[in-house]
């Protein structure tokens, strides 16, 4: 049997991360894993118990949960100790803080542990913000999408809409702003271009052309 490979993908919020690592999952039948939806579950639990700023207690509250993501019909659900939050963790106030929740250097080394556990035996699609860097630093194909902060901005708002919150652009773009800052300059596990990563501008690009790219590239490394 063909060995299963590990498919890394980075980049910041509005990219087209999920939408293409959901079609590149669907594509080759490998696991589909939204790691950002495991930090916004944990914020979900820290603003519902009132814990924003209380780093220990939110360290704490990272260690007692139980996490199960699944992929189902094409979206991402994520239970913790089993309620189903998969629709919780999109609201805009979890947007809004769960950038602070990821860079808590305690809660990054429990979920990369957890993340690296998920995909130890490959066939896997990974998304996030550090997975070509700190969990699948050796991952076999390694890419990082981006995009201009105005494209990432009407994505954004367009995903709100359609989960009924429509939510003023200007809003979304500096909620888009300030994570990128936070993700981009965090002592833990900050967003950066793994040198080894195949960079792709989704800004002029088709959801279809970006698949197309990375299963090329899995190609090209499942024949080596």
């Amino acid at each position: 049997m063909p060995k299963k490979l590990i498919i890394a993908i980075d980049g910041p919020a509005g990219s087209g991360k999920s939408t293409t690592a959901k079609l590149v999952a669907k594509r080759l039948n490998y696991l589909y894993i939204d790691t950002g939806a495991m930090y916004r579950a944990i914020t979900l639990l820290a603003l519902r118990n009132e814990l924003m700023g209380k780093t220990a207690e939110i360290i704490e509250l990272a260690k007692s949960l139980k996490i199960v993501l699944s992929f189902i019909d094409g979206e991402t659900n994520i239970t913790v100790n089993g309620e189903d939050v998969s629709k919780e963790i999109r609201s805009f106030e979890v947007n809004g803080n769960v950038s602070e929740i990821s860079a808590i250097e305690g809660v990054r080394k429990i979920l990369v542990k957890k993340q690296q556990e998920m995909g130890k035996d490959g066939g896997v699609v990974m998304e996030g913000r550090d997975i070509t860097t700190v969990v699948y630093p050796n991952a076999d194909v390694k890419i990082y999408l981006t995009a201009g902060i105005d494209e990432r901005a009407v994505r954004r708002a367009k995903e709100f809409s359609e989960k009924g919150t429509d939510v003023p652009i200007e809003k979304v773009k500096e909620n888009l702003k300030n994570r990128d800052f936070i993700d981009s300059n965090r002592e833990a596990s900050p967003l950066t271009k793994s040198p080894d990563a195949i960079e792709v501008d989704t800004s002029n690009t088709t959801i279809e052309e970006q698949v197309e790219l990375i299963i090329k590239e899995f190609k090209i490394v499942s024949e080596k």
